[in-house]
């Protein structure tokens, strides 16, 4: 069984397919993967949640090292983020561990969440330049000295969701910290957002391994189409435009969300 998983090429496909999209518009990954796994191939949300975090953790590995080698990470927004994602992520695994991340109204709540989690990302993909505006014209000065503590919640609500439903850490956070610090570039804001997925996902897919919630055979074969995806996706960034592809998202991760808000 392991092994059919392993070569299926549907999960490889599912992986490039993905992974072109992360590629191209920099989300997508938590967002669509997650879903993917319970609604087209039937995968238990529990597992389909902790496969995708360590196939996230692995996958924006490779962006953190390409942007630290061109200094874009602003590693200091990363330590505020981690400094309430990671508490929030232990304690959101260990509340799973106690209560249980198996039965029906787990199964349930994660469902549910993920729904709701897509619906804010779909949002924030439309309306980014807009939450941008509305920052910059209510507070001129915000972002310079009151953002620390913003900061840190920001990272602890991104833990929960992350830990619960695997959406959160891309469309979310980089929504967030373009409101949080409306002075920094695009660039910098998502290279930092992509670095700080690295360890939140790393240690809610740790969580969710210890909890059984991870398919080792079904990870491997969406690396092995996810990898060149993202490579083919990021190389073509400036023959397709932006302002296509993000409402296109949107719209896909508002569909699915209704999917799955139906179906708890």
């Amino acid at each position: 069984m392991h092994l059919l998983e392993i070569i299926n090429p549907l999960y490889v496909v599912s992986g490039l397919c993905v992974g072109l999209l992360v590629g191209l518009t920099g989300v997508g990954g938590g967002s669509l993967m997650t879903p993917l796994l319970i609604l087209i191939f039937g995968i238990h949300p529990a597992t389909a949640v902790g496969t995708d975090l360590l196939y996230a953790a692995i996958t924006k590995s490779v962006g953190t090292g390409v942007n630290g080698f061109n200094r874009s990470i602003d590693w200091r927004i990363v330590g505020r983020l981690a400094a309430g994602s990671l508490p929030a992520t232990i304690l959101t695994i260990l509340a799973m561990g106690y209560f249980g991340d198996t039965g029906k109204g787990a199964t349930q709540l994660i469902s549910l969440t993920l729904g709701i989690a897509l619906i804010i990302s779909s949002a924030s993909l439309v309306f980014k330049k807009q939450i941008l505006a509305f920052a910059i014209r209510r507070n001129p000065d915000f972002g310079l000295h009151s953002s620390m503590v913003l900061t840190i919640i920001t990272g602890l609500v991104v833990g929960v969701l992350v830990s619960v439903s695997s959406v959160g850490a891309g469309a979310l956070g980089s929504t967030a910290l373009m409101f949080l610090y409306p002075r920094l570039s695009t660039a910098r804001i998502v290279a930092a957002d992509i670095a700080h997925a690295v360890p939140l996902t790393l240690a809610a897919g740790i969580g969710h391994w210890w909890l059984g919630g991870v398919n080792f055979a079904i990870l491997a074969a969406l690396l092995c189409g996810s990898v060149p995806g993202i490579i083919i996706g990021s190389m073509s960034t400036r023959f397709i435009a932006d302002g296509l592809l993000r409402p296109a998202l949107a719209l896909v991760l508002f569909l699915v969300s209704l999917r799955l808000l139906f179906e708890t």
